[in-house]
């Protein structure tokens, strides 16, 4: 069972509970917005979702709660950022911006991240370069959730890559990990003592599996089999080695019960439009292509043709008028936070 609760109570919930966790305020309403937007696209995986455990990780230390986040231009378009085991959510709005200003003076700017912590949906990070009018591009690695293509033992991270282009209307926005699924699916799924589809992972002997949490014990699949594979490594160069973050199994994982620092690399890519072309040609040219592409005729069995990132935005829309949905789960974990820091509890 769920329940929906509007937006600014959710918003403000989060907010209240990170400053009581020892998080700067300022700080606070970044890392939550960034958690907020992804419900709002029915990103719940990683989203609010993920309130409790970032929360428990900053009171056991694990997370840094005031990290001091370092810049370092070494190039006039490329720097290097250590996250100072901060957020990862406030470590790549951070990263991102550096991008988009080194691309406002260079024309590109590259970001490589190390010492960072999950950081939610790649996607929030690309929008604030599509916003500002540029291709914004991202990656980050992820603890061992998918074996390497004829392995059955985890090795690389589900390893997400994403883009945003800006648009006449919505920017067009691609956020997609390298294994058949994201692993929040599974571990949600397993909290919530549901099964798991068949084809999205093995358990730990390499059988598939639809138990989620022998799947979180094995690996999930990558996503069309040895090209999933090789976007996987291919993410984990970008992310991991480039940076010089950890990367494959040396990439923590904050759902264990260590108190080391999982150290997971990103890597931030902004591209200024206007160098190129005005950007009002360049969204003439991406409206164009998508009236094109919801032109072309349907298959059996749909009734329209999506633009990536367009069912994100149609979900959001209908959230903010309707609420985001908190199951009864979640709302018991998030009565025991308000409990624990003080705070009050998140109501209707």
């Amino acid at each position: 069972m769920s329940r929906t609760v509007a937006v600014e109570k959710v918003q403000q919930f989060c907010v209240e509970i990170f400053a009581a966790a020892g998080v700067p305020r300022p700080e606070a309403q970044i890392v939550a917005d960034v958690l907020v937007d992804a419900s709002l696209e029915g990103l719940d995986t990683h989203g609010i979702s993920r309130l409790p455990i970032y929360v428990s990780r900053l009171l056991n230390g694990r997370i840094n709660k005031q990290p001091n986040i370092k810049v370092e231009r070494v190039a006039p378009a490329l720097a290097n950022v250590d996250g100072n085991n901060g957020l990862g959510q406030l470590v790549g709005v951070r990263a991102m911006q550096v991008a988009i200003d080194l691309a406002r003076e260079s024309g590109m700017g590259f970001v490589a991240v190390k010492h960072s912590n999950h950081y939610g949906a790649s996607s929030y990070f690309c929008k604030m370069a599509a916003e500002q009018g540029m291709v914004g591009m991202a990656f980050t690695n992820t603890p061992p959730g998918i074996p390497p293509w004829g392995g059955r033992k985890a090795y690389f991270g589900t390893n997400p890559i994403a883009f945003a282009f800006p648009g006449q209307n919505l920017p067009v926005v691609v956020d997609m990990s390298s294994s058949t699924v994201a692993r929040g699916n599974i571990i949600l799924a397993a909290k919530e003592g549901r099964p798991i589809p068949e084809g999205w992972a093995i358990d730990s002997e390499g059988n598939p599996t639809t138990d989620a949490k022998k799947a979180l014990e094995g690996a999930v699949l990558p996503m069309a089999g040895a090209k999933g594979y090789a976007l996987a490594l291919a993410v984990e160069v970008m992310s991991g080695i480039i940076t010089g973050a950890a990367f494959g199994p040396q990439v923590g994982w904050m759902y264990d019960d260590s108190l080391e620092p999982v150290n997971i690399g990103h890597s931030f890519l902004a591209i200024d439009i206007a160098r190129l072309m005005p950007v009002e040609q360049f969204t003439a040219r991406m409206q164009q292509m998508i009236d094109e592409i919801k032109s072309v005729p349907l298959a059996a069995g749909f009734d329209r043709i999506y633009i990536p990132g367009e069912r994100r935005a149609i979900k959001a829309s209908q959230r903010r008028q309707q609420g985001i949905p908190v199951s009864d789960v979640l709302q018991a974990d998030f009565d025991r936070l308000a409990e624990q820091l003080g705070v009050a509890r998140l109501d209707v």
